[in-house]
């Protein structure tokens, strides 16, 4: 008998968590399920729930409030499925969730801490931390950084555009009973002036409108108020957040998205122990995104409440009388750029603003000026509404999600052709139905009389159209839109695809005259480069940006398809090592892209130039390779599209002026699923030296295909020399045997560029040799992901496997010469796979 009370008493020693303070843990502490961690005031608790009995949760809830509501769950996807779990801090210094029989369930990022411990704030944020550091900048993990379905106060909302990382709401499944993530979302999308947008899985339902200095342009009632509640956007070229801060700490405040749909501040009252709403989205008809379709004003104040702006008529009249709007509107006169006026609006919602042009630095009369003057401009505003009114943005496509307000909203001005504008340019109110009572007063003889000078006029405009040979920009714009929405490449119909279509991207399309004139007529000065698919033109618009324009040739290999898949790609992908895209045009025969410029041009421009390679000193050269690894990584794992590139090259990374790299050219790219590993294809598309052997012989490509590349561009990076084919003629070998060669006989530093001297670090260098030879290994399986990639090149501890011999690939043309010519792409027969070799620039 005492042998089984010393048993009994060892087992519960064993299983009896260790006493800790009520709003940490320590490494020698474990959370149970019957257990909760406190924060200091009492304000937030940290612990384990369920709502079927059958699936439990780690999550945070409001710790004095009965049934307070869960404001962030840990393991919502992945529930425990009996109610014992263990929460503790593991031996790689991260929050660890586990079964009883050790499983893990959830867990938080390895982090290198020394004496880490977890707390839960009075904030609601649980943060991991060294035990001596209280500094919120230097915590090792925190909730606040993977939000749930509600925003607190202090927590932050965004992208953080120099690792590609977004944080974002999503509704739970089931309100109040299923955590797990539901349909509903809440994200700002980062392009042009960003805004918040509310989706149901891929479909826009309400927009935030851009924030204005003081508010967002669409939620008027949006001020500061007793509750001292302060709102805070902000963006630049690192990112993009919102977040909101309450002055009484006594006030508890919360902003969610419902699994119904719908945005809702909320706000607890002690007095009536309930919570309140404050503020909602949507809330009536013109809360929904685009209610009113292209270039219609939706006014909840009106029946209907869909109007047309004056110089415009629904485009659907049938569908317009039944009160549906969504189809929107469109000009009744074709503009002038010459004669043209603007339609002034008030308290106005501002149109989409994804792809605008903006410039904070112009006043108003500055902004109306370069819209006058470009052609393709529809509309302008002032970006803010603070001091009077400063900043410029333009728009350049149809106006999208307008509506009306009493007050509170902004100015914008439209481009109407004169015919259509009042007498002085200036309309406050005249989207309104246009002056039925005038018209019905016209006599029938007068009606006549005006039908018959219209017939003249516009016969006489017709013939001074097809005179001039000039296309208007809406008729660009909708060609092009009809190119690129044709084959099923955006498909229109949303319930058969789970593309956006091209009303959903908003990608602008430039004029070929405004595009002819920016590069000065394509002119041989202001040539930037040359490959297969054509030639790459440097240009400046008329409101002073500079871009590159890439026309695509003729006889390109990056035909239709390419060009369309390109902007399908590109256009969606937000990152600091991707080149951004601007816009397009289609026109006839014409293909162009339209890119941000970079002031260095490629990396093929500079490193393999003799007179150019020393602007490359090692710490440029290693940031670049460590930039393009963080692209790449982004592409295969960190975006919400899953992409192989299939080109990467020296030539396809472009340099900016403070030489950060950046992906271009996704012409050749192919999207994955979410569980897809690799895809095969019957004509392979590629550059000498470039290609992976499985992808150069059968045609497979998949994420190590990609990884092949960088490793070639790496070893490219450190010796300064191109990898020329994949085997000679004579004994000499390619870089990827010499760089072999040379690390088997420890003599890997003679590899290193001349122009560096000996100022390099030696290690760092071996390093990404080493890097480079794992990822050009001739089996793709023996390759390293991105992932571990990065961890390689930013760890000096991180473990290495030696590396295999590399892949040679297919055998170089006896035919080709040492020099990098321009010659068009070169074709031939593998494994009866086609292999299609484009120009190495």
């Amino acid at each position: 008998m005492p042998g089984f009370f010393f048993f009994l008493f060892c087992f519960l020693a064993l299983h009896i968590t260790i006493s800790f303070s009520s709003d940490t843990l320590t490494p020698t502490q474990t959370l149970l399920t019957n257990q909760t961690l406190v924060s200091p005031t009492q304000v937030f608790a940290l612990g384990f729930f369920s709502r079927t009995n059958s699936s439990w949760y780690l999550g945070i809830w409001y710790h004095n409030i009965s049934n307070g509501p869960v404001v962030w769950v840990a393991n919502r996807d992945n529930p425990l499925h009996n109610s014992t779990g263990f929460l503790t801090i593991g031996e790689n210094k991260n929050m660890i969730l586990t079964t009883p029989s050790g499983e893990p369930v959830w867990s938080s990022n390895v982090t290198k801490a020394n004496n880490p411990i977890l707390q839960l704030l009075d904030t609601g944020n649980l943060v991991l931390r060294e035990a001596n550091v209280t500094d919120p900048a230097n915590y090792l993990w925190q909730s606040f950084d993977y939000p749930t379905d509600t925003l607190l106060p202090g927590m932050k909302m965004g992208w953080n555009l120099d690792t590609g990382v977004e944080k974002h709401l999503t509704s739970w499944k089931v309100e109040g009973k299923d955590p797990s993530s539901g349909d509903y979302s809440f994200k700002i999308d980062p392009r042009g002036i960003p805004e918040i947008f509310l989706m149901n899985e891929n479909d826009r339902i309400y927009r935030s409108g851009p924030w204005n200095g003081e508010r967002f342009s669409g939620v008027p009632e949006m001020q500061p108020d007793t509750d001292s509640i302060m709102f805070d956007f902000s963006y630049d070229n690192h990112g993009v957040h919102y977040s909101f801060s309450i002055g009484n700490r006594s006030i508890l405040s919360r902003l969610i998205v419902t699994s119904g749909g719908v945005l809702k501040r909320r706000t607890w009252v002690p007095s009536s122990n309930t919570w309140t709403t404050f503020w909602y989205a949507p809330k009536d008809q013109c809360d929904n995104f685009k209610a009113c379709g292209s270039n219609g004003l939706c006014d909840s104040n009106a029946s209907p409440v869909c109007t047309c702006m004056r110089g415009f008529s629904p485009k659907n009249q049938q569908a317009w009388s039944l009160r549906d709007g969504s189809e929107g509107c469109v000009r009744n006169t074709n503009l002038d750029c010459g004669t043209d006026k603007f339609l002034h609006l008030e308290d106005v919602k501002l149109p989409e603003t994804s792809s605008v042009f903006a410039n904070r630095s112009m006043n108003l009369e500055e902004c109306k000026d370069l819209c006058r003057r470009n052609c393709s401009c529809t509309a302008y505003a002032n970006i803010e509404v603070t001091n009077g009114g400063t900043g410029c943005v333009t728009w350049s496509a149809e106006l999208i999600d307008m509506r009306k307000y009493p007050s509170g909203g902004q100015d914008l001005f439209v481009r109407l052709a004169a015919s259509d504008a009042d007498d002085t340019g200036s309309a406050g109110g005249s989207h309104k139905t246009n002056h039925i009572g005038e018209i019905a007063g016209i006599t029938a003889s007068a009606a006549v009389v005006i039908v018959g000078l219209v017939m003249i006029f516009w016969k006489k405009r017709k013939v001074l159209s097809i005179s001039n040979l000039k296309t208007t920009p809406r008729g660009s714009f909708q060609r092009s839109r009809e190119l690129l929405t044709s084959d099923g490449v955006f498909s229109t119909n949303r319930e058969n695809s789970g593309e956006r279509n091209m009303d959903d991207i908003e990608l602008p399309m430039f004029d070929f005259n405004t595009l002819t004139m920016a590069t000065n007529n394509f002119s041989e000065e202001n040539k930037l480069g040359q490959g297969g698919f054509g030639i790459v033109y440097r240009g400046r618009l008329m409101e002073g940006r500079d871009i590159a324009v890439k026309r695509l040739s003729k006889n390109s290999v990056q035909g239709v398809e390419e060009f369309k898949n390109e902007v399908k790609l590109i256009v969606r992908l937000q990152h600091r090592n991707l080149v951004r895209l601007f816009g397009c045009c289609v026109e006839m025969d014409e293909k162009l892209l339209v890119y941000e410029h970079m002031e260095n041009r490629s990396l093929y421009s500079i490193l393999f130039d003799k007179a150019k390679k020393h602007m490359l000193d090692w710490n440029r050269r290693f940031s670049i390779i460590c930039g393009i690894a963080r692209g790449i990584l982004y592409l295969h794992h960190d975006s919400r599209l899953r992409i192989i590139h299939r080109d990467l090259k020296a030539s396809n990374i472009l340099l900016d002026s403070e030489m950060n790299p950046k992906i271009s050219d996704f012409g050749m790219a192919r999207l994955f699923g979410a569980n897809q590993t690799e895809g095969n294809t019957l004509r392979v598309v590629g550059t000498y030296g470039y290609m992976s052997p499985e992808y150069a012989m059968d045609g497979t490509f998949s994420v190590k295909s990609d990884v092949f590349s960088f490793g070639v561009l790496a070893l490219e990076i450190i010796t300064g020399k191109k990898n020329r084919g994949f085997y000679y003629s004579n004994d000499d070998m390619n870089l990827l045997g010499n760089a072999w060669r040379q690390w088997r006989d420890g003599s890997a530093l003679e590899l290193v560029d001349s122009s560096l001297g000996n100022s390099y670090s030696p290690a760092e260098v071996l390093r990404c040799i080493h890097v480079g030879l794992l990822c050009v290994q001739e089996r793709a399986e023996d390759r390293p992901t991105m992932s571990s990639v990065m961890l390689m090149l930013s760890s000096e501890s991180a473990l290495m496997p030696q590396p295999r011999n590399p892949g040679f690939s297919v055998g170089k043309n006896p035919a080709e010469t040492d020099s990098c010519s321009s010659k068009q792409d070169e074709s031939w027969s593998v494994n009866q796979v086609t292999v299609t070799l484009l120009d190495a620039r």
